[in-house]
């Protein structure tokens, strides 16, 4: 059974930082592209960062770029993603998921697996 299990999330002020983990399971982790996703209560989940099955290339929206740095840890099945200069308009719940097709993909709906999210809420 193929599992993804976010944590690091939590409160913390404007400027601040967290750190995510994605720990995985049930599946060779190298296989799989890895994707953040995030949603705001309203809103529509928003793609955040990707990396690529190496992890030798990281893509990530404008909103969170040279803030949020992805990485990969294969011999240790988990995902990281560092968030620092945190905003109020980061306040999401955060989600990794696994994509198996060849090019990492931006697109929510191209993703085979996904973890239960892990609240961020970022005061002002």
């Amino acid at each position: 059974e193929v599992q993804l299990v976010e944590s690091g999330g939590g409160l913390v002020q404007a400027g601040g930082s967290l750190r995510l983990s994605c720990a995985a399971s049930g599946y060779t982790f190298d296989d799989y592209a890895i994707g953040w996703f995030r949603q705001a209560p309203g809103k529509e989940r928003e793609f955040v960062s990707c990396i690529t099955k190496s992890g030798g290339t990281t893509y990530y929206a404008d909103s969170v770029k040279g803030r949020f740095t992805m990485s990969r840890d294969n011999a240790k099945s988990t995902v990281y993603l560092q968030m620092n200069s945190l905003k109020p308009e980061d306040t999401a719940v955060y989600y990794c998921a696994a994509d198996s097709a060849f090019y990492v993909s931006q697109i929510a709906r191209e993703y085979d697996y996904w973890g239960q999210g892990t609240q961020v809420t970022v005061s002002s």
